[in-house]
């Protein structure tokens, strides 16, 4: 198996080590080759203009595709991302990559505003991820895509989201980025049969 990470600072790793993200995580526990891909304050057209290069002439077996954060905070409208991340799939699907699509985590809004205080509409990006959260569902069960939903991983059962999880409100600490890999489990139960993980 080779696993491309694709994304933009929550796959690249903020304020940690790149052995503490997430993706270097997942390398590990599970002694696979992985090429962390995130870069820092890219939108999700920005990955779409760098797919070839960055994924497809990797020839990666599977690629997780997360983005759109960056896109929200620049006011980027809700059906671009979507239509971004479609694109990606597709053209991944095209050159016999398996696709994962990674669910961004939400803005824990009060300590956001504390780092981030030029910054004044998270509010409104944790209200349009919850749409785009919902769109991924619908279309990864359209196209038949396997999630890692990270959001997941920093609410309570009252959907309460747990900032101490976060270096600043936005990126998640080392503690999160070690939820975020554990959560590679539910695709990766078999280590063995890598190249029989179907999507969905």
């Amino acid at each position: 198996m080779k696993l491309v990470c694709f994304g933009d600072s929550l796959t690249h790793g903020y304020k940690i080590k790149l052995s503490e993200a997430w993706p270097s995580l997942i390398s590990k526990k599970y002694n696979v080759e992985v090429l962390n891909k995130g870069i820092i304050g890219d939108t999700t057209g920005g990955m779409l203009a760098r797919l070839n290069i960055d994924v497809l002439m990797e020839k990666p077996s599977h690629a997780v595709i997360m983005g759109g954060c960056n896109d929200l905070l620049w006011g980027v409208p809700l059906s671009v991302i979507e239509a971004n991340i479609a694109a990606m799939v597709h053209q991944s699907y095209h050159n016999c990559i398996i696709p994962i699509i990674g669910i961004p985590i939400p803005c824990a809004v009060d300590m956001a505003k504390r780092y981030w205080p030029f910054v004044n509409n998270f509010d409104l990006v944790n209200k349009y991820l919850i749409a785009y959260r919902d769109w991924i569902f619908d279309f990864a069960n359209d196209f038949h895509v396997d999630i890692l939903d990270f959001y997941n991983c920093f609410i309570d059962d009252q959907n309460t989201i747990k900032d101490v999880n976060y270096v600043d409100g936005i990126h998640p600490t080392v503690k999160g980025n070690l939820m975020m890999s554990e959560l590679a489990k539910y695709l990766f139960k078999d280590v063995s049969n890598f190249d029989c993980l179907g999507a969905g």
